[in-house]
């Protein structure tokens, strides 16, 4: 005949073995590890996308748009990824907190200093369109092609120009450069957010450092962005870094002005364009030869012949650079709109942050799930 105790007997009379090999908490420790994990590899990914199979296209303000995407994308995930980590705001140390609102507001600082001059630089077509508009009349009097030789200079003066703000702007990132420290923490929820902060705060510098060095066409070096080799995105990283290092250093160089492709595609038609209406107004017959600018005496040319093909050269180059300008249009737009997302996703993040923080003031027992 059985005990009445004998069913609530446990399995082992000496106490789980099992408890010294997956203590209490263990469970929640390896979720905690498979978030970080999946983040980072997250982060991986989205380097190695960043690194283009030609690298002279990081100069561009197509490979600048996919650059400020993923950025976006990253800082998307870093809110996703804590609220799944399940830390909320009234845990948060009072330095984390401080490190995160000083970094939004650097951050923003830096958006409206890289928008003032995408605003800037789209001030340039409308002067070239009024430029092609006058040129595109196979009857444009002297008069007409010297308003458009007038136009074509402006543009020239404003991409040669130099932007305070963006001078201000790496001012900014360094300041923020100097915030990249791992903070040692004692939790597991506070070491994975530290990380996590981390990785996406190196990536915003650095994006952030090739934007304003290339927008601005600043000689200044690429800084080295040292990281440990322990996290799991460091070798994708500094593979991406160097070869951006390298091709801006090229151009550093040669002493040519890291322009962007899209620019110095515009750049080399307006100019041509210009040399060709500046012989024109000078000469009063379009020119045949634009490297020097001078009409061929040695043979008698034939009437009108010379007119009429001088003229068809000045119409070719008009067309080139209005395709020059379309191209830049559409990815400086492009790259404005990627802009002003980003500059949403980390006034939002960062409002969401101060709500808390009032909630969390008002009602201290509160418990919040969402960052």
């Amino acid at each position: 005949m059985s005990r009445l105790h004998d069913a609530h007997r446990t399995f082992f009379p000496f106490g789980n073995p099992f408890r010294s090999i997956l203590p209490k908490g263990s469970h929640q420790s390896l979720r905690i590890h498979s978030l970080l994990f999946s983040f980072e590899q997250n982060l991986t990914e989205i380097f190695t996308k960043m690194k283009p199979e030609n690298i002279s296209d990081v100069l561009t303000l197509s490979w600048m748009r996919l650059a400020i995407q993923f950025l976006s994308d990253a800082h998307n995930s870093l809110r996703t990824f804590i609220n799944e980590l399940q830390l909320p705001v009234s845990q948060w140390d009072v330095k984390w907190i401080d490190g995160y609102l000083d970094g939004s507001v650097k951050l923003l600082d830096i958006c409206i200093a890289l928008c003032s001059e995408l605003s800037r630089l789209d001030q340039g077509p409308l002067l070239l369109q009024c430029a092609l508009h006058l040129v595109d009349k196979s009857t444009s009097s002297p008069q007409k092609l010297a308003l458009a030789r007038s136009y074509l200079q402006e543009w020239i003066e404003l991409i040669n120009s130099k932007s305070s703000k963006l001078d201000n702007c790496l001012s900014i990132i360094e300041s923020l450069r100097g915030t990249l420290d791992l903070l040692k923490v004692k939790s597991s929820k506070g070491k994975a957010l530290m990380r996590a902060l981390y990785g996406v705060k190196v990536m915003t510098v650095f994006v952030c450092y090739v934007f304003s060095i290339t927008l601005s066409g600043s000689p200044k070096a690429l800084p080295d962005l040292n990281v440990s080799k322990e996290l799991v995105w460091c070798e994708a990283f500094s593979d991406l870094q160097a070869a951006v290092t390298d091709e801006l250093k090229r151009h550093s160089v040669t002493l040519k002005v890291p322009l962007l492709k899209e620019i110095e595609a515009v750049r080399v038609s307006a100019l041509r364009l210009h040399d060709m209406t500046s012989c024109i107004c000078c000469n009063g017959e379009p020119v045949l030869d634009d490297k020097n600018c001078t009409n061929h005496t040695e043979e008698e040319p034939v009437p009108g012949k010379s007119a009429d093909f001088g003229r068809q050269r000045v119409q070719d180059c008009a067309a080139n650079l209005a395709d020059s300008v379309k191209t830049f249009r559409q990815e400086l737009n492009s790259l404005s709109k990627q802009t002003d997302h980003f500059f949403q996703i980390i006034l939002t993040g960062r409002d969401a942050l101060l709500c808390n923080l009032r909630v969390h003031a008002l009602t201290p027992e509160n418990s919040f799930n969402e960052v």
